[in-house]
């Protein structure tokens, strides 16, 4: 009897937890992929596949090898998908580093610390190798502009107790205007004066956290750790460059207001306490 009970109390407890929402699956991840891998702006870091295969002729050929082939062949496609990543609406890595052997030279060092997530061995001996690298850290330090600056501490307001006391985060509503991420990222008001963006920000947590968190799902957004407990939620209106061509945010003047009305929110900018959702 106490053991039906045992397997009964169990069973419920699975049932229960299984339909309870989930905050940590891939479905609130903002993924874009490419035809060399994918950006995961929500983690901030680009993943691709290798796939190799033994050479017949070679009998000599051991998996070991094989294996190092398809790590080369992961690490060629994550070049090939940085390069393309965007520092902002009109400029890209390759852009960045057009012209610039000394730069590229650094993202190709960076590039070669990409670590395997997951390796298959096949009946054939053919390997598929999946590897992912960083965009955060040293990647960040080399690519961000020097306009993001360390920014010393900031004198904040004690916040005080109730409905008025100031907010932890911000959260932007993004997801009918078309906004692209990108490594950088820019709020403005309606007349178009910075509401968040370089000049808001130290470079120290920007490069060791990105300028935003990126999702697909607001309930993610509003349970996040970047933001805390009390997040202003703001809708985005539109982006200054058109759908989908921009990574420059618009929102109400009343919205911005809101956020400039405490020294408190500038130290939570400072700390990169934003997230964006954007629509796959």
């Amino acid at each position: 009897m106490h053991n039906r009970l045992s397997i009964l109390f169990w069973t419920l407890i699975w049932i229960v937890s299984a339909a309870m929402p989930s905050y940590c699956g891939e479905e609130q991840e903002l993924v874009e992929r490419m035809e060399a891998g994918s950006i995961n702006w929500s983690r901030w870091v680009v993943q691709t596949k290798g796939v190799s295969t033994p050479n017949e002729k070679d009998k000599k050929s051991k998996p070991q090898d094989v294996l190092v082939v398809a790590k080369q062949k992961a690490v060629r496609k994550i070049l090939e998908v940085v390069k393309n990543i965007r520092i902002d609406s009109n400029y890209t890595v390759s852009d960045y580093a057009s012209g610039n052997d000394v730069i590229l030279s650094k993202i190709e060092s960076l590039i070669k610390d990409a670590h395997v997530v997951k390796q298959n061995y096949l009946s054939d001996g053919t390997v598929e190798v999946t590897m992912e690298v960083s965009l955060l850290g040293g990647f960040s330090q080399l690519i961000l502009p020097q306009a993001i600056k360390q920014i010393g501490s900031i004198k904040t307001i004690a916040p005080t107790q109730g409905k008025h006391s100031p907010f932890t985060g911000l959260i932007v509503d993004a997801r009918k205007i078309g906004a692209r991420p990108a490594m950088t990222l820019q709020i403005v008001d309606e007349n178009q004066k910075e509401v968040y963006g370089s000049a808001f920000v130290s470079r120290e947590c920007a490069v060791q956290h990105g300028i935003g968190g990126y999702t697909t799902d607001m309930a993610f957004a509003q349970n996040h750790q970047r933001v805390t407990n009390k997040p202003l939620i703001v809708k985005g209106l539109k982006t200054s460059g058109g759908p989908g061509v921009s990574s420059v945010i618009v929102i109400s003047n009343a919205d911005a207001s809101k956020l400039r009305g405490s020294s408190k929110h500038l130290s939570f900018l400072k700390k990169c306490r934003v997230m964006i959702v954007v629509a796959l």
